[in-house]
């Protein structure tokens, strides 16, 4: 069984209902084309991470964003 995590920041409200049902839909199409796997049996796991819990070179994306504006 195949397992595609995805993980991205939380920003402006998150991801919709409908923009996760879309990426899952599409991840799991591109998986099957590529390597011949039945749709049926591939899982999606998309994860949204608050910038709080999300830092580069030290720094949370919190904080990054908001210095950049």
């Amino acid at each position: 069984m195949p397992i595609i995590n995805v993980k991205m920041t939380h920003e402006d409200g998150g991801a919709t209902k409908e923009q996760k049902e879309l990426l899952a839909k599409k991840l799991t199409q591109a998986f099957s084309e590529i390597f011949n796997r039945g749709e049926k049996s591939t899982v999606v796991v998309i994860e949204e991470v608050n910038t709080d819990n999300y830092a580069i070179g030290g720094e949370t994306i919190t904080n990054i964003r908001k210095n950049k504006a």
